[in-house]
């Protein structure tokens, strides 16, 4: 696998949500930019919440791939998967909230009117996450952590994360994730003073579960800052870390881009074309 395809649809395309807030009206002509881009290939579906595609009609008119929020829960598939059915898109994914107040056999038997859409549940960073990363073992569901959001405590230490991901690795449940991964490698925002995870350093700590590392390697991949260190080992990684570790959520496509091209495990020409300021 070469490195510039490690990161095939690697980037899924969350442009409406926190802190990017685009427009509808605007995100959707530029996702097709981004997927005409040179780095094209490395873009995932775009991403809506389930109230959005109320909206979506007014402004798409060409086939596009749409991964679906539900934050409220499996009660608003129904609805979604009515109003997709009357528009040009294909249905890539349901990102699915456990509402705290449902209990986790009940929920995942909501999820069966998804039929054959993928499902990514997410998972709580409660006591229940240990049965919910078996039952999706058991159904066939995938996972999706939040790794951020807009205070501090929403980011999971790198301990918390290692163990979620030892967690599915070794439950053979593949994840995507969402949220507070603004850059590929571990940093301290400067405006908010968050410690935010790196991308990479997540994909390095999947990588290492995959062959086996126990919680401490995960927690030292996790925690390394060193672009140059992470770069030299994210080359080395092959084709099972992404089997199990799919996508992230990112509001801005080009940005992860041009770390990934900055870093060297992407080559400049990828940004050609795309989307301008």
């Amino acid at each position: 696998m070469t490195a510039a395809s490690l990161f095939d649809g690697f980037l899924d395309d969350a442009a409406v949500f926190p802190p990017g807030l685009k427009p509808l009206a605007q995100a959707v002509p530029d996702h097709a930019a981004h997927l005409a881009s040179g780095y094209g290939e490395l873009v995932g579906p775009l991403i809506l919440a389930a109230p959005a595609l109320a909206e979506l009609g007014a402004v798409v008119s060409d086939p596009l791939d749409l991964a679906v929020t539900a934050p409220g829960g499996p009660a608003q598939l129904p609805d979604a998967l009515g109003r997709a059915a009357d528009l040009p898109v294909r249905l890539a994914g349901f990102e699915v909230a456990v509402p705290a107040d449902l209990p986790v056999p009940e929920f995942f038997r909501g999820l069966e009117v998804a039929g054959e859409v993928p499902v990514f549940v997410e998972v709580p960073r409660d006591a229940r996450r240990a049965e919910v990363i078996a039952t999706c073992a058991k159904t066939g569901h995938a996972a999706k952590f939040r790794t951020g959001g807009v205070k501090a405590e929403l980011y999971p230490g790198e301990t918390e994360l290692a163990e979620a991901v030892l967690a599915v690795v070794r439950a053979e449940v593949p994840f995507k994730a969402t949220a507070g991964l603004h850059h590929a490698v571990r940093n301290t925002d400067p405006s908010t003073g968050f410690e935010q995870h790196g991308f990479l350093n997540l994909l390095l700590a999947t990588a290492a579960a995959v062959r086996g590392a126990g919680v401490d390697e995960l927690v030292s991949l996790l925690a390394e800052r060193d672009g140059a260190r992470v770069a030299e080992l994210v080359s080395e990684v092959d084709v099972p870390a992404r089997a199990v570790f799919r996508s992230f959520g990112t509001c801005s496509i080009d940005e992860p881009v041009a770390e990934l091209v900055d870093l060297g495990l992407v080559p400049a020409s990828a940004l050609e074309g795309g989307v301008t300021a």
